[in-house]
């Protein structure tokens, strides 16, 4: 729907017509100056400037144009549901080289766990409707690859676009646990969730995942935990095929007290099934904001008219040189 902010400069339609309407000035001086026939290019030139006059309907539909872009025209776009009380959650990453075992199907087909991941988290990141995410990203460290947001495609974006090695071979649980600690921390009032994935155990970095935990804790942040990784695995040797176990170093049990101290779960996810059934249960255990208010999006119309009446006035400016310029050259000639 079409509105205006300044509706009442629409009043200022009507102004040329009582200019227009106006009594002319009465004429005094009766005499004049009669121009001898010789110089009768004059009256040439005086015509071609009484041609040169806008006609009244292009005067008419610029000062129309230009009262409407005046008005500040807008479009009211359909109600948009936000949420009353901000849900903040931030997503951690480990992008350790361990992410490149392949030992996760999906669709048919044998890949590595982040590229498994993606999709599903890709899932549960889209439903996420009212949230604000962030992404971090860590491994050696962790880095804040994307800010609170509640641009949910960006933030899937930018998980889509990770690559294996981004930020080094280990894993810094505790740093990505502290990052999120200190980006929490820049709004008060909100549900603070972390969602930490991992396949391995704390390998490096600058703080533990106990002193983490305890900066967790101290600032009300729940922290969900997922292990990634399958219990068996096939792998070729000189002997021929045999089985090995790729999540050997899961450390399950500093997973699961990060979850508990902080009032969260820690989850198993030991193929693509179980982490899609993790992120239905997370969509439970923290369920989108249900008390919303509507906010109407609007957006700017005045660059549409003001823009046409330019167009319009500059095109009229350049016919009217045309006659002036065919008039010169028969005069030289």
């Amino acid at each position: 729907m079409i509105s205006f902010a300044w509706p009442y400069l629409l009043l200022a339609l009507p102004l040329p017509l009582l200019v227009y309407f106006l009594p002319a000035k009465r004429q005094v001086q009766v005499a004049a100056l009669k121009v001898p026939a010789l110089v009768t290019g004059l009256d040439a030139g005086a015509q071609a400037d009484t041609n040169k006059k806008l006609p009244l309907f292009v005067l008419s539909l610029v000062w129309l144009l230009l009262v409407l872009a005046a008005s500040r025209p807008q479009w009211l776009g359909e109600p948009i549901d936000i949420p009353t009380e901000g849900r903040e959650m931030m997503i951690a990453v480990d992008l350790s080289g361990s992410m490149r075992v392949e030992d996760m199907e999906l669709g048919g087909s044998t890949v590595n766990r982040l590229q498994m991941l993606k999709v599903l988290l890709g899932d549960f990141i889209e439903r996420r409707v009212g949230d604000r995410l962030g992404l971090i990203l860590f491994g050696d460290d962790a880095y804040m690859q994307t800010p609170m947001t509640f641009d949910r495609e960006t933030v899937g974006q930018m998980l889509d676009e990770t690559v294996l090695g981004l930020v080094g071979q280990k894993t810094a649980i505790g740093d990505a646990i502290g990052l999120a600690v200190k980006r929490f921390e820049q709004k008060e009032e909100s549900n603070r969730v972390l969602l930490l994935l991992t396949d391995g155990q704390n390998t490096a970095g600058r703080i533990t995942p106990e002193q983490a935990l305890e900066l967790a804790v101290a600032k009300g942040i729940t922290i969900y935990t997922i292990g990634i990784g399958a219990d068996v695995m096939l792998q070729r040797s000189l002997f021929g095929m045999r089985q090995v176990n790729p999540s050997s170093e899961l450390d399950e049990k500093t997973l699961t007290e990060l979850a508990e101290q902080t009032g969260g779960r820690y989850f198993r996810a030991r193929d693509s099934e179980s982490m899609a059934q993790i992120y239905q249960l997370l969509d439970q255990l923290e369920p989108v904001e249900q008390d919303q208010q509507q906010m109407r999006p609007l957006t700017a119309l005045f660059f549409w008219p003001l823009a046409l009446a330019m167009i319009i006035a500059l095109l009229h400016l350049l016919w009217l040189n045309l006659p002036t310029g065919r008039l010169s050259r028969d005069s030289g000639a």
